[in-house]
């Protein structure tokens, strides 16, 4: 059963990790998708590995500078036009730090809430416009367990993410009457390329905070964004969604 059949996705920060994982998963059920990133190369090779397992995937590559409004509507307007429409928005870009407070620079702070706030904004306004115009669609954001427990350092990173899951509860109140659900997907320690260069003696005490025993996948995460952005989530918007083990920082 392809749960996304006839939908069309972008998906920002899409050329790795818990991204790539929702790219490829939802291409397996049967969505179009514009792969986002940062740079050209990146998306590239992202594209290359998509396409050397199925050279039949509806897929393309973008990477706008999701900080610039107007590369942001090109991007989605390309994918219309390429596509025909623009059903799932999901915004999963993003960058942390690991900063003590007392050696915090104010412009790293402000590089933090740019792509993870600022930039969530702009992909999320220019698609309901286009979405509100179709008679609705999914806006999805990918926040963290930190949003919610807060970390011992890199104030920055669990700010964001708390600001993420405001943006996200009042849009899907401010939004719900156009028919687009905004809801967003809270992961907890993940292999994605940092975790999984982490050595045993710092993965292991991490991995004991974790009642399940053992780190998230990045398809773990993309299932919850498959749920959510399919008609089985069609009367759940404003949720904050963890994928995370019931671990606690």
């Amino acid at each position: 059963m392809e749960l996304l059949k006839g939908k069309t996705a972008m998906v920002t920060g899409g050329t790795r990790g818990i991204g790539f994982a929702v790219v490829k998963l939802y291409l397996n059920n049967g969505a179009s998708v514009a792969l986002c990133g940062s740079r050209q190369e990146t998306v590239d090779k992202a594209l290359d590995k998509l396409k050397a397992e199925n050279p039949d995937y509806k897929v393309i590559g973008l990477c706008p500078d999701l900080q610039n409004p107007e590369e942001v509507a090109k991007a989605i307007e390309v994918t219309k036009e390429t596509f025909g429409a623009l059903d799932i928005m999901v915004n999963n870009a993003g960058i942390s730090a690991r900063d003590k407070i007392y050696d915090y620079k104010s412009e790293d702070f402000a590089k933090i809430m740019a792509l993870n706030v600022n930039a969530v904004f702009n992909c999320a306004q220019a698609a309901a416009k286009v979405m509100k115009e179709q008679g609705g669609g999914v806006i999805l954001n990918t926040s963290s367990m930190v949003s919610i427990y807060g970390q011992p350092s890199g104030v920055g990173y669990p700010t964001s993410k708390f600001a993420v899951n405001g943006l996200t509860k009042s849009l899907a109140r401010e939004l719900g009457k156009d028919n687009i659900r905004v809801n967003a997907v809270a992961p907890g320690v993940t292999r994605t390329d940092m975790v999984a260069a982490l050595p045993d003696e710092l993965l292991k005490p991490l991995i004991a905070t974790i009642p399940l025993g053992r780190v998230g996948e990045p398809e773990d995460v993309a299932n919850a964004f498959l749920f959510l952005a399919s008609d089985m989530a069609s009367y759940v918007t404003g949720e904050i969604l963890s994928v995370d083990g019931a671990a606690m920082t």
